[in-house]
């Protein structure tokens, strides 16, 4: 299995151990490169064998190594296949990792104290604590990124295709944004409950009544929708990992998508209707909303990650169609402005 590291560096997954099902994990080291953060965000690893030794010459340490540098507790030996079976007929709930005592009564007073991810508000704790660049300033759009915890591949992504992005802190208003004249905005991925960010919320609705293009992933998928007067939801154990089948409904083709959420948009009847919000996007496991858009407005989201690495990169269209949107599209004194066609 490939792409461990960018998954312990993912900030959706601040603060949760995590289960891994595949039978070894660590085979081809670590690499710092490799990465979708600047630190490992996982609290806690749990997985069946670990692979010390490592086969790629290019790697920088073997995975031990790596978390131990990280300060990440991580366990083995544990039947995971059973442990997620658990999960997903429980549910996704806290747990313990100890090292210390194996006391059952003291372990779980401990975990007791924990709190539940309902209500639980988490981008702030990583996110940028000040605006930074990425990309070329002579790039052809530029896009004020609101960072949620937002991955490394999803900025790569947007200067690839020519976006000079600036990534501003989560708590960041819309007019603090908008005094650097941005072309589009993007809402980021992140951790914790959307329904307990109401500073996103607000920032979101003042684009869309601005009509600045707007393009969102995961827990900006989330806040997008609220900001539409949806509602969210916990869900029962989350969409973990890839592999999970998306249907575009505008296009009828499958997506192959790679998935980090425990919190989903609630399918509303109006959905379904000639409404302003239109759904692109369903998963073929459990019909749940995967994908909205807006009619009236420059404005699209998806739950799932089209910017995955290493993997699968289905779609990957989406960043395109934003860059599309922007270029039909010029925002002025705060106002998206509509260009006129090119011959």
């Amino acid at each position: 299995m490939t792409g461990y590291q960018e998954v312990f560096t993912d900030p959706s997954y601040f603060g949760q151990i995590l289960v891994m099902t595949n039978a070894h994990i660590g085979n081809y080291g670590t690499l710092a490169t490799e990465t979708e953060s600047d630190n490992v965000k996982i609290s806690g690893l749990v997985v069946k064998n670990f692979t010390d030794p490592y086969s790629r010459k290019q790697a920088d340490a073997s995975i031990q190594q790596y978390l131990v540098e990280q300060g990440v507790t991580a366990i083995c030996d544990v039947d995971t296949r059973m442990l997620v079976r658990h999960i997903r007929s429980r549910g996704a709930q806290n747990a313990i990792i100890s090292s210390e005592t194996l006391d059952e009564t003291i372990l779980r007073k401990r975990l007791d104290t924990a709190p539940g991810m309902a209500g639980l508000e988490l981008s702030t704790k990583v996110s940028t604590k000040a605006p930074y660049d990425v990309g070329e300033s002579s790039s052809a759009f530029r896009v004020a990124v609101l960072d949620l915890g937002v991955k490394t591949n999803i900025l790569r992504s947007l200067s690839e295709r020519g976006c000079y992005l600036r990534v501003f802190p989560a708590r960041t208003t819309y007019d603090e944004i908008m005094t650097w004249k941005p072309d589009g905005i993007f809402f980021s991925n992140g951790p914790g409950d959307p329904a307990a960010m109401p500073y996103a919320v607000e920032t979101a609705r003042r684009a869309l009544d601005a009509d600045v293009p707007f393009f969102g992933i995961c827990l900006g998928h989330q806040i997008l929708a609220l900001a539409c007067g949806l509602q969210t939801y916990k869900m029962h154990h989350g969409h973990r990992g890839s592999n999970h089948a998306v249907k575009n409904l505008l296009t009828g083709l499958c997506e192959i998508t790679t998935q980090n959420h425990g919190f989903g948009v609630q399918m509303d009847a109006s959905l379904n209707g000639t409404g302003d919000i239109k759904i692109t996007h369903v998963n073929l496991n459990d019909d749940s909303v995967e994908g909205i858009r807006l009619r009236d407005r420059m404005a699209f989201s998806v739950q799932y990650h089209p910017e995955s690495s290493p993997g699968p990169h289905d779609s990957r269209y989406l960043f395109d169609e934003f860059v599309q949107m922007m270029a039909g599209r010029k925002v002025t004194d705060g106002k998206a402005v509509k260009l006129p066609a090119q011959s």
